[in-house]
């Protein structure tokens, strides 16, 4: 007669192997994105990632984009607990929901192409030495930027007397891409009465100006480039301190001024005349 096993032991023999060895591996296919990125395999939490690809993404040459900013590499982490905690430390908390694999992905080819173009344009006086297809402003600045990526601004069209910054705005008001969290590279940034549209001189003339977020510095100030008067440049603009131009004299400037003074009012700066931030995704 076989001798009885020992009661510990069989009551082990009646375990799934796995569950001696850590929780089942569960596998979640994430949405594809929009930039063709491949798709990431993510464990549950306590499994082990098995792979994280990094999007390969074709960098300007120095001269064409002297001042592109350096993007965070992400780090494989153990549990989506860690990567939502590092996710929140780029955009915010608030806007993590529903957009998680947004803000894994991203910065993406996307947002890289976007920067990269607006770059490129630094300098020009006029649009129309690269392209007679949009209008030689703010708005046609910002539609050649996101067409490097794909993505056509004015597509949904116009409404009637609507002016293209403020069409721009209503469709990503419409998509859920406008936002007030520290902005990403990439990202549009709107203004307000820039100027007197409607030459009533009141300042009621809604979104006026329009220009592409490249970067944010350890002191909370933007570098935007946009269209202006004098060709396209960059701009700063710093939420923090909205109605200073300088912290100190002397010291850097935090905002740059945005509407010129003129007969019977003063000049505006960025900070003053800010109204939202949008995201490229879905737009």
């Amino acid at each position: 007669m076989r001798p009885l096993m020992p009661l510990r032991l069989r009551l082990l023999s009646a375990v799934p192997l796995f569950a001696l060895v850590g929780c089942a591996t569960v596998k979640t296919r994430a949405p594809e994105p929009t930039g063709g990125a491949e798709a990431v395999t993510v464990a549950a939490p306590a499994a082990r990632v098995e792979s994280v690809p990094v999007m390969a993404v074709e960098q300007a040459a120095p001269s064409e984009a002297p001042d592109s900013p350096v993007e965070p590499q992400w780090v494989a982490a153990g549990v989506l607990e860690a990567t939502l905690r590092a996710a929140e430390q780029v955009t915010g908390p608030a806007s993590t929901a529903g957009r998680f694999w947004d803000v894994l992905l991203t910065p993406s080819q996307m947002a890289r192409s976007i920067v990269q173009r607006s770059n490129q344009l630094v300098g020009l006086r006029s649009l129309r030495r690269v392209s007679r297809g949009v209008p030689d402003d703010c708005s046609g600045f910002v539609r050649l930027a996101y067409r490097s990526a794909g993505i056509d601004l004015v597509a949904h069209g116009f409404l009637a007397g609507e002016n293209a910054v403020s069409a721009i705005f209503r469709r990503a008001l419409e998509v859920g891409a406008v936002h007030h969290q520290p902005p990403r590279p990439g990202d549009l940034v709107f203004f307000r009465e820039t100027y007197d549209r409607n030459r009533d001189g009141r300042r009621n003339d809604g979104m006026t100006h329009i220009g592409v977020v490249e970067g944010v510095d350890a002191n909370g100030t933007v570098t935007f480039i946009h269209r202006g008067g004098r060709g396209v440049a960059r701009g700063r603009l710093n939420l923090s301190f909205p109605s200073r131009h300088q912290l100190v004299q002397g010291g850097p400037v935090v905002n740059d001024y945005i509407r010129p003074a003129a007969k019977g009012s003063r000049a505006y700066l960025a900070g003053e005349l800010f109204a939202a931030f949008a995201s490229p995704e879905g737009l």
